[in-house]
């Protein structure tokens, strides 16, 4: 089937999900012939940030692992430049103006119920009244997780939410069995323990434990607890949205390293960037050991695409789009699907490969 000049990969891409997950007998198949999904989300991660689109000095050996099993996608574009939206997104196969959430206002107090749709005058530094946002993902919006529950699939978030202020607007409410969470913060207090988290669920563990490991260790415990059913998991890391903790050693390693092209030089990221691909490879370490690799669909994605800073791109003309171009990065990997050819792209997504 070969598709229309503008239509968005990730749309379709997440109807072809729908149809792998549901359209077909395996819904009510036995656990055993039931696809997992594993979504891992990289917080802020910009399209040139990985060695898998061409970086030079940072180091994602896991994410080149992914790749080399499944699909690169290099037209993925996100819903949204920013946190809350995009998430939402996610969560529900909606754009941003049906869903209602237009900035990162997850952590923000709801308007009351019979605020305006439009405040009255503009703010001080804008020129333009804008409609009000809704500041959590609705309740009454079907989520991917409700659906998999309903469907007698064990669900877990583990990670960021940023979906809304109050425990009714939580991951667990909105379909997840197990969670672990810091709500409703945009990025933790600290990456170091004590996290310093003013709701949710997260627990401190040792004093300096990072929380991209801890984070780890939850959804091993998950995927370990439920490896005999089936299962959908988001792992959605805090890294490598501010405050910017991250590991010493590693970013002394970075310190003395230079991009040869002269444009990437950030050693913290850099040292937060390795963490999170460090977690990428437990997980599929996980996935191997316990012979889960083939009959799980995992995708990796940033949630809206890198900060100016970081976000390079050869088209100077996008460059500088703030706070971030929406390109974002994005594989996939299921190998029973991706066959004997991997890794393959969708550049564009054509027919043969669907």
């Amino acid at each position: 089937m070969k598709l229309p000049d503008r239509v968005s990969n990730l749309n379709w891409l997440a109807a072809a999900l729908i149809g792998l997950l549901f359209g077909n007998p395996g819904l009510s198949a036995a656990d055993s012939e039931r696809p997992n999904l594993l979504l891992f989300v990289v917080d802020d991660m910009g399209w040139m940030d990985s060695t898998v689109y061409g970086s030079q000095y940072y180091e994602t050996p896991n994410m080149e692992r992914l790749a080399s099993q499944g699909m690169i996608f290099w037209n993925a574009y996100s819903a949204h430049p920013l946190c809350s939206p995009t998430r939402a997104s996610l969560m529900t196969g909606q754009y941003p103006a049906r869903h209602g959430i237009t900035t990162a206002a997850g952590h923000t107090p709801p308007d009351p119920p019979d605020a305006p749709p439009y405040p009255e005058k503009a703010s001080p530094n804008s020129q333009t009244i804008q409609p009000r946002t809704n500041r959590y993902l609705d309740p009454k919006l079907v989520t991917l997780a409700e659906v998999l529950r309903d469907a007698d699939y064990r669900t877990a978030h583990i990670g960021k939410w940023h979906l809304g202020l109050r425990p009714e607007h939580w991951p667990e409410a909105q379909g997840f069995e197990t969670v672990f969470h810091g709500a409703p913060d945009p990025g933790p207090p600290s990456y170091h323990s004590p996290y310093g988290f003013r709701e949710g669920t997260v627990t401190d563990g040792p004093e300096g434990e990072y929380i991209t490991d801890r984070i780890t260790d939850e959804a091993v415990k998950f995927i370990e607890a439920h490896q005999n059913e089936s299962w959908y998991l988001n792992l959605w890391q805090y890294g490598v949205h501010g405050p910017w903790g991250h590991k010493e050693e590693y970013t002394a390693q970075f310190a003395k390293k230079t991009d040869p092209r002269g444009v990437q030089k950030n050693p913290i990221m850099a040292s937060m960037l390795k963490s999170v691909d460090e977690s990428l490879g437990r997980v599929l370490d996980t996935l191997d050991r316990l012979k889960l690799a083939d009959k799980t669909l995992v995708i990796l994605t940033s949630d809206n695409g890198g900060n100016v800073h970081s976000n390079i791109e050869s088209d100077t003309k996008t460059a500088g789009i703030k706070p971030g171009h929406p390109r974002w990065p994005m594989v996939e990997s299921w190998r029973k699907w991706a066959g004997f050819e991997p890794p393959t792209n969708n550049a564009p997504l054509r027919e043969g490969k669907s």
